[in-house]
């Protein structure tokens, strides 16, 4: 059962690499672990949720060539992509999700990704989720936006190389909105443009077109996206990621439209998470760049980010979410991991961005300054590493006594023979409720985490702990890479 989803041109580069230069990397005291390692290794879990023919290159003797058929019953190619988490449902919204944030820490933590001989493989990770979505958008006003019937898939626990599940598609146009995934799709496209703007100048004009397509798409057709509900229900609304959208697409251009956009149109709220569903703080610690540049017209994002880094903050006057006994931020249960991971990289971010520009935050009356949120951010990362009460790793394969039972498909049924008849009522019995340590080792895969009193079964079937996902990583990698390199100093 799934859990961890739910919610109750050169001149132009150049820029690029200045405006997210490493300004500023603290080196703080407290638990340090192999960030290196670390980093590798959660770019390795991404590989295993790849879908279609895999490359020579893959680093996973276990996995293979899976749905090779994607898109067959609608007549298109839609293979490749990825699966999202324990599963094989190749979920559109969560999966541009994940493009967007690792195309963010590619752009952010370029020099550091690249000390750590890792800016290739993110590229490449970031490569197979954009091949994928040109094929799901080839068409204008169009966007294929699932492959794989959830229910079905979730009655057979089979590895992908082997199930035999119907791969019904899901679709978004002019007569069936979705709003939402449209313009997080742009943002994954408009992100990773800038990626690859300096190695491959052609592929990135086809993603930043691309992208600026969908966001019309996004725009004139207003209508929100339910059809992956209840797995990937959107309760946050399409404004966010209008905004979300805009943000990436005036990045990537510097056009005044877009700028205009979010100044005149875009509607903005403070929140305290950054998440799939809910992207409001990601694009105001962004927007706060232009702010701290001089574009004073964007002061309020500059004051919701503040708000977000109040709200987090246990030292904060203002601060309101739950901080386990054990020091993690827990949101809810249910791959809790990836408010961890997606404040850690916020955090992480704005510190940037505030030592830069000689910035602070102000909660009440309360200054808290670039070391104390980069402080915090390398104290959720040290939890999920093992500096927890129960002195354990949430990375698999990683560190001191690690996750070894994920819920996850093809970790944990064994290779099989390709014609292999499956039984998926008997597939439980088999794979998902033996007591066994998985088969196949998910190196990398930080999985949900536990619960607000830090206490954690490393059990199959619980997945709202053991499950991972691929935005839980994606989050991860950029602040992996800025704590490898401060401890290499």
């Amino acid at each position: 059962m799934r859990m961890c989803i739910r919610r109750t041109s050169p001149p132009i580069f150049i820029s690029y690499l200045a405006l997210f230069s490493p300004f500023f990397i603290p080196i703080i005291n407290g638990g340090d672990f192999n960030y290196k390692e670390a980093l590798t290794k959660s770019i390795i879990f991404l590989e295993a949720q790849r879908s279609g023919k895999l490359p020579p290159t893959s680093r996973l003797a276990w996995r293979g060539n899976s749905a090779l058929d994607d898109g067959k019953l609608a007549n298109v190619d839609l293979v490749g992509g990825y699966y999202d988490a324990g599963d094989n449902v190749k979920f559109g919204l969560p999966m541009a999700f994940t493009i967007t944030t690792l195309s963010w820490a590619a752009i952010f933590y370029e020099a550091e990704l690249g000390a750590s001989e890792e800016l290739e493989n993110v590229r490449a990770a970031i490569k197979w989720g954009t091949d994928y979505f040109l094929k799901a958008s080839s068409q204008k006003n169009r966007l294929y936006v699932q492959v794989g019937d959830p229910v079905e898939d979730h009655e057979c626990w089979i590895r992908p190389e082997n199930m035999e599940t119907r791969r019904s598609v899901l679709v978004v146009d002019e007569n069936r909105p979705g709003t939402e995934i449209a313009a997080e799709t742009s943002a994954a496209m408009a992100s990773s443009s800038i990626v690859f703007r300096g190695s491959d100048h052609l592929y990135s004009r086809r993603l930043l077109n691309k992208a600026k397509m969908l966001f019309q798409f996004a725009t004139l057709f207003n209508g929100s996206y339910d059809g992956a509900c209840p797995f990937y229900c959107s309760y946050s609304g399409y404004n966010d990621e209008l905004l979300w959208a805009a943000t990436w697409l005036y990045l990537a251009t510097k056009r005044p439209k877009y700028l205009q956009y979010i100044e005149e149109e875009s509607i903005s709220e403070n929140v305290n998470e950054f998440s799939w569903d809910l992207k409001y703080a990601g694009a105001q610690i962004l927007l706060s760049k232009f702010y701290f540049e001089g574009e004073k017209s964007l002061e309020k994002f500059k004051n919701q980010a503040d708000s977000f880094v109040c709200s987090v903050l246990p030292e904060s006057p203002s601060h309101h979410i739950h901080i386990t006994p054990g020091g993690m931020v827990h949101v809810r249960d249910g791959a809790n991991s990836q408010y961890v991971t997606s404040t850690a990289l916020l955090f992480s971010i704005y510190s940037d961005l505030l030592a830069q520009f000689n910035q602070n935050v102000t909660c009440n009356n309360q200054q808290f300054y670039s070391t104390h949120l980069m402080a915090f951010a390398k104290q959720q990362m040290d939890y999920l590493l093992g500096e927890n009460p129960e002195g354990r790793s949430y990375m698999v394969g990683f560190g001191n006594n690690p996750p070894t039972h994920a819920h996850h498909r093809g970790s944990s049924v064994p290779k099989l023979p390709e014609n292999y008849t499956v039984n998926c009522g008997m597939s439980f019995v088999y794979w998902f409720h033996k007591n066994e340590p998985n088969p196949n080792l998910l190196t990398g895969a930080i999985v949900g985490g536990p619960d607000r009193n830090d206490t954690f079964l490393d059990l199959r079937w619980q997945s709202p702990m053991t499950e991972p996902c691929t935005y839980v990583n994606s989050l991860a990698v950029g602040v992996l890479a800025k704590l490898a390199a401060a401890h290499t100093l």
